[in-house]
Order: structure tokens, then sequence, then C-alpha cells
């Protein structure tokens, strides 16, 4: 007998639904966490259009237009396999021009890219703002660091059921625990609520 599993667009309906529900007014911060920027990219998009057609104003980044420069993200001072978690991204940044000012409200402005990894320098800061309910998907890898922990109003771990693919993030971070919405994506285009407590 084939067991029964929600379309996607149900699935990203019930998170919209979720998140709304709990965050009716004001802006909200959602850190979107996973190991591959792509997947975690579409799951982005995918979760937009679902809060859009709720009626809130969505807006994504990606923690991947907030990298360091090259030169400090391969500094041969710190072991190869430690590099992305320890100097990959720039956290201050994405703090100073993008979290702080979006949940500052009103007409605050605040920039959705700050760097560009293509051409290694840091991109022209082009402002905006959004409405006073517009919901932020930030999405990509070590969304659940602890400098990064406090900035979500709620997140989201795409889960592969396996550990993070990073060891330092693993030696620091349990995703699985700390997110407040697991999404398994073994299939991305079945993803499937998790419900982890133990109750």
């Amino acid at each position: 007998m084939t067991r029964w599993a929600p379309q996607k667009a149900d699935v990203l309906d019930a998170l919209a639904a979720e998140v709304l529900h709990n965050y009716a007014r004001g802006r909200v911060t959602v850190g979107i966490d996973g190991d591959d920027p792509e997947v975690s990219g579409a799951f982005a998009l995918e979760l937009a259009e679902a809060l859009r057609r709720a009626g809130r104003d969505a807006i994504i980044a990606h923690l991947a237009d907030f990298r360091r420069p090259r030169a400090e993200r391969e500094d041969p001072a710190v072991p190869e396999q430690q590099r992305s978690y320890a100097g990959g991204y720039n956290y201050e940044l994405l703090r100073r021009v993008l979290l702080d000012p979006f949940t500052l409200g009103g007409s605050t402005r605040f920039v959705l890219a700050g760097f560009d990894s293509l051409r290694d320098q840091a991109r022209q800061a082009r402002w905006r703002t959004a409405g006073r309910d517009a919901v932020l998907l930030v999405d990509g890898e070590f969304a659940l660091r602890p400098e990064l922990r406090g900035a979500w109003s709620t997140s989201i771990r795409l889960d592969t059921q396996e550990p993070p693919v990073d060891r330092a993030y693993r030696a620091t971070t349990d995703p699985r625990r700390l997110a407040g919405i697991l999404v398994d994506i073994r299939d991305p285009e079945q993803p499937r609520r998790i419900f982890a407590d133990s109750c």
C-alpha cells in the first residue's frame, strides 16, 4: 500500500501559515539552515511564494552574498577543513546592513547582498525598505551558528538525515535541536515536516 504524502505546495503553505500564525504582526526574520546553498535557496524562493500567497511581503537574502574576500576565506593559517566555517562569512556585515536595520522596521533601509564572490569584492550597497509586516528569509549554510542564533524570529533546518557536512559546524552546533522547524528534504520535490519533540 502506497503511503500518502502531502504535495510540496501543501507543505510550504502549511509552513507559511505556521510562521504567520506565530508572528501575525511586525517584521519577521526566518533563518533557513541547509548544507547545500542551492537547495536552501530554492526552498527559500518557494517558501517566499507561499508567504506571498498568504498575503505577506516576503524578501529573500542569501548568506552566500555575505562572504568574506577569498584571501580571508582561504587563510593558510586555518586548517583547510575548517576554513569555510571559521572565516567564510562576514556575520558582522550581515547584521549591520541587513538583520539589524530590517528588524528596526519603519522606513529603515537595509541591504540584501554585501559581497560579490565572483568578483571577490564588496557589492555597491543597494538600500531598500519593506512593509512593516514583511518576512525576511535568509538561507544558507551555518545559519544556526552561535553568532546568528538570536537573529531569527524562527529558524528552519533543511534536514537530509545526515549530520552537517562541515565538521567545525557540527562541533559547535546541533542544527536539528536548535531549529524551530525541521523539514526533511531527502527528496526536495516532496519535503516533509518533521516533529522532533518528545512529549
